[in-house]
């Protein structure tokens, strides 16, 4: 790992950032200028103002997405400040060009407070097309992006939620079909209630999966328990089963599927041969998961999948936002909403055609991602 961060340093330090601003058009003349710029511009800006949706149709915010941060959740790393978030943002605003042709610009901003943050965005909104949400800290991240999503006429996402609980739910689609259980009867244990949690908890009871335990730092989620934020109540009352008392290891028994978003090492050996038969074990702690797929595959799971790219079945957000972004934008789709992110997960499931234990889930570089992505948000609008 330390040999891949020197490298990275290098790229970064060699190429001061990975991203650049071009123009699309000449300036060579005065008669480009004159187009360009003042005077000709002048037409544009009378335009737009007597027509405010032509500004998506004359400026750059018919194709270009804010990527804002507060860097308080960087990738598993934690609080580290809106400097440190920069490099990150700058690689998710690559994946956006490459991936979905979708122009986007990392905004990381000084300030922690919700207020703050949500007047902030609403002022740069009117540059952009779309906003996407990244590594801001749980809970405050689930009302700034309620509050966007109501007070903004763009799309508006929060990554960390939706792309990740997008990208699980696909997998978990093709995952039962290899075990041959129903969605109805399958019991999955979710690991971790911050961002990605909550969002993938609230998208699997849209689905129809709703036999689900959910377990925090201090065990089993229930109504016992005092001191319950709202988003772990709704949790609570999607689910369907029984509930239980107690950690972790009551909470898998006789489980059929582990999905972690939680920390490293929380799921041992023991707790997956206490599982049901073909456990499916989906441990996506990053950049080391609740268990490593060799002990995984030791304690018996028949299909596992993680985060990393160094392992079969990563479940990785990048294959939602570019194609689910460039959708929303082409078709002019006013706000995304879970039916959207159930249509995307479908649509990548359907990419794997005959679905296997080490292979559940397409590779974000595979042909005919993109275009599922695009046309399945398409077929929405």
């Amino acid at each position: 790992m330390n040999n891949l961060y020197e490298q990275s340093i290098e790229l970064h330090r060699k190429n001061g950032g990975k991203l650049e601003l071009k123009s699309k058009v000449p300036l060579l003349n005065k008669e480009d200028l004159s187009l360009a710029y003042t005077p000709g511009v002048a037409g544009v800006c009378l335009a737009i103002a007597d027509d405010k949706e032509l500004a998506s149709v004359y400026t750059l915010k018919k194709n270009t997405v804010a990527i804002v941060s507060d860097g308080t959740a960087i990738l598993g790393l934690g609080d580290l400040g809106p400097l440190a978030a920069i490099p990150v943002m700058e690689g998710k605003a690559a994946i956006f060009k490459e991936f979905g042709g979708v122009d986007a610009f990392p905004i990381c901003l000084d300030t922690k407070d919700t207020e703050e943050i949500i007047r902030a965005v609403k002022l740069i909104a009117p540059v952009f097309g779309g906003i996407n949400l990244e590594d801001i800290s749980a809970p405050r991240c689930f009302e700034i992006e309620e509050r966007l999503r109501k007070e903004l006429n763009i799309p508006v996402m929060h990554d960390d939620q939706w792309g990740a609980a997008t990208v699980t739910l696909s997998a978990l689609i093709n995952a039962l079909k290899i075990i041959g259980i129903n969605k109805s009867e399958a019991v999955v244990v979710l690991s971790g209630v911050g961002a990605a949690g909550v969002a993938t908890g609230r998208l699997l009871h849209t689905y129809g999966i709703t036999n689900t335990i959910f377990c925090d730092s201090k065990g089993i989620i229930n109504s016992k328990r005092d001191n319950l934020n709202k988003e772990k109540i709704e949790l609570l009352k999607g689910s369907t089963i029984s509930e239980k008392d107690g950690d972790l290891a009551v909470a898998v028994k006789n489980a059929n599927i582990f999905i972690g978003l939680s920390k490293p090492n929380v799921l041992t050996v023991e707790m997956v041969k206490s599982m049901a038969s073909k456990p499916v074990i989906f441990a996506l702690a990053n950049p080391s998961p609740e268990i490593t797929p060799e002990l995984a595959h030791e304690a018996g799971a028949y299909v596992v999948a993680t985060g990393r790219s160094d392992y079969p079945n990563q479940i990785n957000n990048s294959l939602v936002f570019p194609g689910a972004f460039k959708a929303m934008l082409d078709n002019k789709i006013p706000q995304f909403e879970n039916k959207i992110f159930i249509t995307i997960a479908e649509a990548l499931a359907q990419v794997v055609e005959n679905p296997t234990p080490e292979r559940i889930i397409p590779s974000m570089f595979d042909a005919g991602v993109k275009d599922a992505v695009y046309n399945a948000v398409s077929s929405l609008k």
